[in-house]
């Protein structure tokens, strides 16, 4: 079969640990393609940009043997790598501070003509929905007719959500079981896989009105939860590509979030 060509982008980070002199390499799109690498049939460039500086080197080096193109990634001397301190409860949960984001570098993204092309040329695009560059993604998207996962998080405007979902097909976002209904509503109005993250409780995603829910695999001890809902969203995102199983996909995005809970940062 042909290679799927997936794109990731643009949040290329650290995550500096608190207390612990750690740092690892980290950020949604950097996450998600290290993870989107590991399957055999997709091919994978990540997108973004990186200062001059030993952050910067970090994630070079720690993504230097996962098969992901990266010769695209910009660097920018003009800012320093985006970066986040991080704090950890004693049970592995993570918390940030008022000014543990420092990540002026990813602010007004405006993708140029390279990662134009390569877009153009993808089978499926990996973005935060707090990018920048994201109504821009969605522009291109309408253009070229790229499949388009979209990370929500724990955003909570369903009105403004909703304003997306005719160019989304894969709607990715950490809930709860009170929010289920909304997202079942919605996916009676939209061809798209609306899949919300349950944390310990599981997943549970929606697709033209039908409910399909997986449990969570159980972990015995959680080392860090950074970065395991951008491990399950590849694996998720990977394996229905492939396979086009929505019950498989969410099987599969939740074993390799499992594995990400055992250590310290997202891969």
């Amino acid at each position: 079969m042909n290679k799927i060509k997936l794109t990731a982008l643009p949040c290329i980070c650290v995550d500096v640990f608190d207390g612990i002199e750690m740092i690892r390499p980290g950020g949604e799109a950097l996450n998600f393609a290290v993870h989107a690498s590991r399957f055999t049939n997709i091919d994978v460039t990540l997108l973004g940009v990186i200062g001059k500086d030993k952050y910067a080197e970090v994630i070079m080096d720690s993504i230097a043997k996962f098969a992901i193109d990266k010769k695209h990634i910009r660097i920018d001397e003009r800012h320093q790598t985006a970066n986040n301190m991080t704090y950890l409860t004693e049970s592995g949960d993570r918390y940030y501070k008022d000014d543990s984001w420092n990540g002026s570098i990813l602010d007004n993204i405006v993708l140029n003509d390279d990662e134009i092309k390569i877009l153009s040329e993808s089978d499926v695009v990996f973005v935060h929905f707090w990018a920048s560059c994201l109504s821009q993604v969605i522009e291109l998207k309408k253009t070229y007719g790229f499949k388009l996962v979209v990370d929500f998080d724990v955003y909570r405007d369903f009105a403004d959500m909703e304003r997306f979902a005719p160019y989304v097909d894969f709607f990715m976002i950490s809930g709860s079981e009170e929010l289920l209904p909304m997202f079942k509503g919605l996916s009676n109005k939209y061809n798209c896989l609306f899949n919300v993250s349950l944390a310990e409780h599981g997943s549970v995603t929606y697709f033209n009105g039908q409910e399909y829910r997986v449990q969570a695999v159980k972990v015995e001890s959680i080392i860090d939860t950074t970065g395991c809902g951008d491990s399950y969203h590849a694996g998720f995102v990977c394996s229905y590509m492939l396979e086009n199983d929505i019950k498989k996909a969410m099987n599969v995005g939740s074993e390799i979030a499992a594995e990400t809970l055992k250590h310290y940062g997202g891969f």
